[in-house]
């Protein structure tokens, strides 16, 4: 049996220009070896497996090199290199301070420090993660780190740079290395891929290279596992049935689905991937991951944020090209949303359901709330009779003043049905000249903070029938719109803004209230217009208050005037508070019995004659 060598070390990087992703450190080390001006103390930060010991050994080979390159390379032949190929250098001293982490190993260094080169140009001293030094430790190394002598050399590495403390951190020249670009793993993978004389597909190197999240030591440990199991190829299959990795085809398909609001076979490949002993959260996390990537994919010019293969990139745009930007939005804004409350969620694989639910109903949500119906100038009538026969024939009442009821949803999806009490046929034509003044009302949304001020009138009857057929989901995203398109259509029909019809809006908003508190105060506010902006003016500051937090009395004043640039102002009254301060005066014994007297001048007389006085 031979003696198997993991990639790791075999394809160790000898020189700076095999090293993987870290050229902004590899270039300034080369520049400063071809100037001469090396510093004495290096230190080399950033996560694991990026390079920062295999750089540090380049370093001290270089230093201690007796033929370099013209580029400042080590030979590799010298003896000095070839000493330390063999592990046989006298010059180069490895210290791993997770294990040598006392003032009795530093001080061991620095008696090594001490004594001159015997051959070669320098003494070079590699100190692997050296924030496990104790504060000891550190403080005995201190002035031999400062002022050290001309041909010792310090490099020092670490992965917690925080924990070191700020007097080395001075004395130190300090080098970042960044997490490895996917490209660059798959770009490494298959070159080592062909030295092994292994057949390797893109997706499946992509795959590893992401699983390794940016460390190439990772990478190779993966890469060496796939390879023993598989005989010459290594394909995608492979990879995610050994890393337990869902494949892309999943999300593909749960996406289409997601389009086509297909629940059953939404739910059926869920119950699939639980079956395969994933947790619902990583499905969680790869769907939103996905939805991501449809989004990146949407526009050319974030194309090449996507890293997954060429041929994987192909899908992702095809799909992304059958997917709305709306759809991509609101998904991944709910699926982000369920990501937050998934830890509170008892039966977590109902939750998770429940927002697959809702994600294939956004488009048709977003098709009934953005679409509102569109009146000819010279068709005046609203052809309803394509709607009518889906809905069963009840009593109709009144339909041109149509009264949508207020919903206040227990579970997310929600249906607004309009309260009507009259046969169906008799509203298959409404005439829009006869169409009263839209009524509005406060209609409660699921998961929202600010409620959706929705118009219910003739000419929206037609998307009212059409939302009996399916449920509607509050959007967040789409509240917005819904809003400003209620504004745009509310302006051909908007009222002057004058002080008769604000009165007319502002009762009828207050009879809305739920807060008989807030009601009041609404009824008792003295209201005027000043260049364009309603003045409110309120007897208190808790009146002045109860005004500021409600906030939806502009937004319905915004659509009851069609002006989406509407403001108020609020004043108090200075009058009305010297009132309500006079009322609101606390008066004691002595000063009750003299009003009651000013008002009973008798009871004055009364008290003498019976010579009897209250407590005062």
């Amino acid at each position: 049996m031979s003696k198997f060598i993991v990639s790791a070390r075999k394809y160790r990087p000898n020189l700076f220009k095999d090293v993987v992703g870290q050229e902004h450190v590899t270039h300034v080390l080369k520049q400063a070896l071809s100037t001469g001006k090396v510093a004495q103390a290096f230190l080399f930060t950033g996560p694991r497996g990026v390079g920062k010991t295999t750089c540090a050994r380049i370093l001290a080979k270089t230093l201690n090199c007796l033929q370099p390159s013209e580029d400042f390379e080590p030979c590799n032949t010298c003896t000095s290199c070839a000493s330390f190929a063999n592990n046989a250098s006298f010059n180069i001293t490895e210290l791993d301070a997770a294990s040598n982490n006392g003032v009795e190993h530093i001080r061991s260094l620095i008696e090594q420090v001490r004594f001159q080169p015997q051959q070669g140009k320098c003494k070079v001293f590699i100190i692997d993660e050296v924030h496990m030094l104790s504060l000891p430790a550190f403080n005995a190394f201190l002035k031999t780190l400062e002022e050290p002598p001309s041909y010792a050399y310090f490099i020092l590495a670490t992965t917690e740079k925080h924990k070191i403390i700020p007097t080395i951190l001075s004395r130190c020249q300090i080098y970042d290395f960044k997490r490895i670009q996917v490209g660059d793993i798959v770009a490494h993978l298959k070159v080592l891929s062909e030295k092994e004389g292994l057949k390797a597909d893109d997706d499946a190197l992509h795959l590893i290279a992401q699983k390794a999240d940016g460390a190439l030591r990772d990478a190779l440990s993966i890469f060496d596992r796939i390879a023993s199991l598989s005989k010459d190829h290594i394909t995608l299959d492979i990879v995610t049935t050994n890393l337990n990795i869902l494949d892309y085809d999943y999300y593909f398909k749960v996406v289409d689905y997601l389009l086509l609001a297909d629940t059953s076979n939404i739910l059926l490949t869920f119950n699939s991937i639980l079956s395969r002993g994933f947790e619902p959260d990583i499905f969680l996390l790869g769907l939103a991951e996905h939805v991501r990537n449809l989004l990146v994919a949407k526009q050319k010019a974030t194309q090449p944020l996507l890293e997954v293969s060429e041929k994987l990139a192909k899908k992702y745009i095809q799909q992304a090209e059958n997917s709305s930007q709306t759809f991509l939005l609101n998904a991944l804004h709910y699926l982000n949303e369920c990501d937050i409350n998934y830890k509170m969620a008892k039966n977590k694989k109902l939750h998770l359901e429940l927002y697959l639910i809702k994600l294939a109903h956004i488009n048709q949500a977003v098709q009934v709330q953005m679409s509102p119906p569109t009146i000819s100038a010279e068709k005046k009538t609203v052809d309803l009779s394509q709607q009518v026969k889906a809905v069963s024939t009840a009593n109709f009442k009144n339909a041109a003043t149509v009264k949508e009821k207020t919903v206040v949803p227990i579970a997310t999806p929600t249906v607004s049905k309009p309260m009507v009490s009259e046969p169906i046929e008799t509203i298959a034509k409404v005439e829009v000249k006869e169409t009263p003044a839209p009524k509005e009302e406060i209609v409660q949304e699921s998961r929202i903070s600010k409620p959706v001020v929705a118009k219910a009138s003739a000419s929206d009857t037609k998307s009212k029938l059409s939302a009996l057929k399916t449920p509607l989901l509050s959007l967040d995203s789409i509240t917005e719109s819904v809003l400003e398109d209620d504004a745009d259509q509310k302006s051909t029909e908007r009222k002057e803004l004058n002080l008769e019809n604000l009165q007319v809006a502002w009762k009828e908003y207050s009879q809305k209230v739920v807060s008989n508190s807030v009601r009041t105060t609404l009824l008792d506010t003295d209201l005027s217009i000043v260049d364009g902006a309603i003045i409110s003016k309120v007897g208190s500051k808790v009146s002045a208050g109860h005004l500021q937090e409600e906030s939806d009395l502009m937004q319905y004043l915004r659509t009851y005037f069609g002006d989406a640039g509407l403001k108020r102002m609020i004043e108090i009254d200075t009058e009305k508070l010297e009132q309500n301060k006079k009322v609101q005066k606390t008066y004691n014994s002595k000063e009750i019995f003299a009003k009651f007297c000013e008002k009973n001048p008798f009871m004055e007389g009364l008290t003498k004659d019976l010579d009897f006085y209250p407590d005062m």
